[in-house]
């Protein structure tokens, strides 16, 4: 068996900065790496698609399928988050206000917020479109 976090820990020697995993063919997803890079003035993130080769071995680090396109995922040096976890944790990183909407949010009990993040999700091709190859 493969050691996920040692056979990506190279990701991680120059640049500590943690990872955002995101659908590169998902209009809404690509919107979402925009929204951040344009809220993110001290460059605290990094981005890769779920589908490309670094995507699908961050994902299996992450404990997930490395075909599992379903939710952006948050990868920093020792830790994973999925779906609404993911995303309070980019929030965290990105400029003012969204590191205290953050903490507003975490008091949303976890199963609520995955519910709406599977909701909008499940359906981000139906209502967002996608491309036909990763945009960014």
């Amino acid at each position: 068996a493969t050691d996920w976090l040692e056979e990506t820990a190279s990701f991680f020697e120059q640049d500590s900065r943690p990872i955002m995993l995101f659908d590169g063919v998902c209009n809404l997803c690509n919107g979402g790496v925009k929204f951040v890079r344009d809220n993110d003035r001290k460059r605290n993130i990094r981005f890769e698609a779920l589908q490309s080769e670094a995507g699908r071995k961050l994902l299996q680090r992450s404990g997930r399928a490395p075909d599992d396109i379903s939710s952006v995922v948050l990868v920093e040096k020792d830790r994973s988050y999925i779906k609404s976890e993911a995303v309070l944790k980019i929030m965290e990183y990105i400029d003012l206000p969204f590191p205290q909407l953050a903490l507003f949010l975490q008091f949303v009990p976890l199963f609520v917020r995955d519910f709406m993040y599977d909701r909008i999700a499940d359906n981000r091709y139906n209502f967002f479109g996608h491309a036909e190859s990763c945009e960014i």
